[in-house]
């Protein structure tokens, strides 16, 4: 499988990468048996990069993720993970809904501060069970997860001690690379502008789809500028763009409205006329891009994730993706 540069690091990640939240139980519950099955079917495909997060089942997604990884060679493969939550156990009955079906039995709390970062790190160690982590994101760092207020004031830890924090992980070796993990733009632009860090990169999740092009205007050319590499995660925008505007169909994690339905019953249209699957066209556009790095898949079912790589390898001319164009667009979580 091809790969591409992280900015201006020695890493390189396949184009195609495995996301972990959905085998930390978002949404609906994972065996571990069914975890294991899908990470051995992204292995097999030749998927090199695989992300994970404490937030993703509370830790399960971390566990899973270390104990696949752990025999397979070191430098075969890039893991990324992330910080700005902490946990704390909890009774079960305490356990906090964040979409996550058994989650382990943990409550959260957001720290995005020198010492809440070198915390997280030391957990994740722990969660994983491997003694290298290759990137860092900082995870929902922005108004769609604490609002305005809170915002500034995680904003200024990070400014004033978060970052210190992941410049001395990467300085010592201990990371080869760090950034920001959101789905928002503001927040990337505003950090990218006053972070000091000679290495940032971006994971990405919904704003630059075939649907949603709200990183185009301001954040790609500055990444462009900033040699910033993106990962892109949320290609289908909640899912819209693999069922098409189908009765129940989600966009942003709510049920879509009639404007989104009309937009992605044009885009299926178009993509008829050219006689492959709209999800292909979304799966492939933001690899169209060059500061794109890695375009994550995440499931938690072999077959939907076989399904997805397939659609991979289906021919979209490169000319298709203009005419989704007319039918796009942009936002603003924050």
């Amino acid at each position: 499988m091809d790969k591409r540069r992280i900015g201006t690091t020695v890493l390189e990640v396949t184009e195609i990468s495995f996301g972990g939240a959905a085998i930390g139980g978002l949404y609906r519950a994972c065996p571990r048996e069914a975890a294991m099955e899908t990470l051995q079917t992204a292995w097999d495909a030749g998927l090199r990069y695989f992300d994970t997060a404490p937030f993703y089942g509370f830790g399960l997604s971390e566990r899973r993720t270390g104990d696949f990884l752990r025999y397979k060679p070191r430098d075969s493969y890039v893991l990324s993970t992330k910080v700005g939550r902490l946990f704390r156990p909890v009774p079960k009955d305490q356990v906090p809904d964040h979409s996550y079906v058994d989650p382990l039995p943990f409550a959260l709390d957001y720290d995005y501060s020198y010492d809440g970062i070198m915390r997280s790190v030391e957990f994740s160690y722990a969660r994983l069970g491997l003694n290298r982590i290759d990137i860092l994101f900082v995870h929902d760092i922005g108004t769609y997860t604490h609002g305005v207020e809170r915002t500034k004031l995680h904003f200024r830890q990070l400014m004033d001690g978060g970052l210190k924090a992941l410049e001395e992980l990467k300085t010592s070796g201990v990371i080869s690379a760090c950034g920001l993990g959101v789905n928002e733009v503001q927040i990337c632009l505003d950090v990218l502008r006053e972070a000091p860090l000679d290495c940032i990169l971006i994971l990405l999740a919904s704003r630059y789809s075939l649907l949603d092009r709200s990183a185009e205007a301001e954040l790609l050319p500055l990444c462009r500028e900033r040699q910033t590499s993106l990962i892109i995660g949320g290609v289908f925008n909640s899912g819209i763009l693999a069922t098409g505007p189908v009765h129940g169909a989600h966009f942003d994690y709510l049920p879509a409205t009639q404007d989104i339905l009309d937009r992605v019953g044009a885009m299926e249209k178009i993509a008829d006329e050219g006689g492959y699957p709209l999800a292909a066209a979304a799966l492939q556009f933001p690899l169209q891009e060059p500061v794109v790095a890695s375009v994550l898949t995440g499931t938690a079912k072999p077959a939907n994730l076989t399904r997805n790589l397939d659609l991979f390898d289906v021919q979209v001319p490169q000319a298709e993706f203009a005419r989704y164009a007319p039918y796009t667009i942009v936002q603003e979580l924050g």
